[in-house]
This record gives C-alpha cells, structure tokens and sequence, in this order.
C-alpha cells in the first residue's frame, strides 16, 4: 500500500491531466460542456476514478458518458506519460451527482426556512400560560414559613 500522501498527490494529478487531456487533445463534440471535478485513486495505485459533471439535458449526458468510455486508453496513455509512475493505473469515468445533492439540500433547506417562519408567527401570536411574572415576589407573606405537606 502506497503512502496516502502520495495516493492524494498523484489523484490530483490525475485529475489535472484528465481534465486537461479531455479539453486539449480530444475534439469530440460530445465532450462539449463536461467538467472534471474529482479524482481518487486506491490504496495500491492501480485504479483511478475520475468524476465529472455535464451541462446539459439526460441526452448529453449519456452521449458524453460514451465518448468518455471512448477516449479512456487516451487519457490513462497522457496520465502514464506525465506522471512516470512505473505502473499507470487504470481510469474509470464516473458521473458526479453533485448537482442532484445541491437541488436536495436546497430543497431541505427551503423546507427548514419554511417552518422557521412558522414557529415564528406561532411565537409571536402566543402568551404565557401562568402568571407573566412566575417567581415569587419579595412581599409573600409565607417566605420564611417552611413548607408543610
């Protein structure tokens, strides 16, 4: 097993020379609006997985998905010549779901702004249910009495 510092540093890399790779040297078409947002890489620096992200509609993200199926040999090729590691791993391309996980946290944050509005006008229309002031006042007649039960 590889230093994880090392395993960080060459995912990083990784990453760089995709995304590079992908915006330089590959004319696909379908790789029009495709980002690079993530690396890892596992213990044994074997296998590298590359996520991204695509602009667009279900469409553009399927047709991207297959053109990055496509150019993968030319992407692990450019990793293995600029990293010079003695083994190049192998890439796979994976889609992130960051924008799904975004529009669901904004979705329970709306929900959580919603019923802070409501436990606000509850409070504000609500009165107390004893006495406004519930402590004893200094002029009770039975202050030093012990109590009896």
């Amino acid at each position: 097993m590889a230093d994880p510092a090392r395993a960080r540093k060459l995912a990083d890399r990784i990453r760089e020379i995709a995304a590079e790779t992908l915006e330089r040297r590959v004319k696909d078409p379908r790789l029009g609006f495709v980002t690079v947002t993530d690396a890892r890489i596992t213990g044994d620096l074997r296998e590298a997985t590359v996520f991204y992200t695509v602009y667009g509609d279900e469409a553009e993200r399927t047709a991207t998905a297959v053109a990055l199926e496509r150019v993968k040999g030319l992407v692990r090729s450019e990793v293995g010549r600029q990293t010079g590691v003695r083994f190049t791993p192998t890439i796979e391309f994976i889609a992130d779901a960051v924008p799904e996980n975004v529009a669901h946290i904004e979705d329970l944050l709306r929900t959580a702004r919603a019923s802070d509005e409501e436990v606000a006008q509850a409070a504000a229309a609500a009165e107390y249910a004893g006495d406004p002031d519930p402590y004893r006042a200094a002029d009770d007649d039975d202050e030093g009495e012990p109590a009896t039960s």
